[in-house]
């Protein structure tokens, strides 16, 4: 005789939404097509990538794809100073010799919450994810905001 309520079930579809089926690892947000770079490339290349890219750095990998740095838009800068101040050409420096190879690394595995205290903690912008000694994809900022936003609207109440 009336318009039923199933606002009850739909609670519950929620409720199992929340629990079982919203990806909140940094797997479910990570970048996996990713602009790469070899170690023997040229600086001046790196630098046109970045700047037809619109990145400002990208992992190194060897040519099994595993980690082996990071090259950076400051680390090219640092690059072209040290060019011009000791007046050398930049050509044919490769960007092993002036990539960060100390590289923090972050697991696929980990909550986006915790990958955004270790952003917090690190001053990062990005972290590559490695599985098996392979490279597998990155995580940046952008992408936790993404997340959150995303969440936000699964599963934060919303006040207005």
């Amino acid at each position: 005789m009336g318009i039923k309520s199933f606002q009850g079930a739909r609670k519950l579809a929620q409720q199992e939404l929340t629990t079982n089926t919203i990806p909140f690892k940094v797997r479910d947000y990570m970048s996996t097509n990713l602009i790469t770079f070899k170690p023997s490339q040229s600086v001046e290349d790196v630098i046109d990538k970045l700047i037809k890219h619109k990145i400002s750095g990208g992992p190194v990998v060897n040519e099994k794809q595993e980690l082996i740095g990071v090259i950076s838009e400051g680390d090219c800068i640092k690059q072209i100073s040290d060019s011009r101040y000791y007046n050398m050409p930049m050509e044919n420096h490769a960007i092993k010799n002036h990539m960060a190879t100390n590289v923090e690394t972050i697991d696929g595995n980990l909550s986006i919450f915790d990958a955004a205290k270790q952003f917090l903690s690190s001053k990062r912008r990005r972290f590559p994810i490695v599985e098996n000694g392979k490279l597998i994809g990155q995580i940046s900022q952008k992408d936790v905001l993404k997340a959150a936003m995303t969440l936000k609207s699964q599963n934060w109440k919303h006040e207005s």
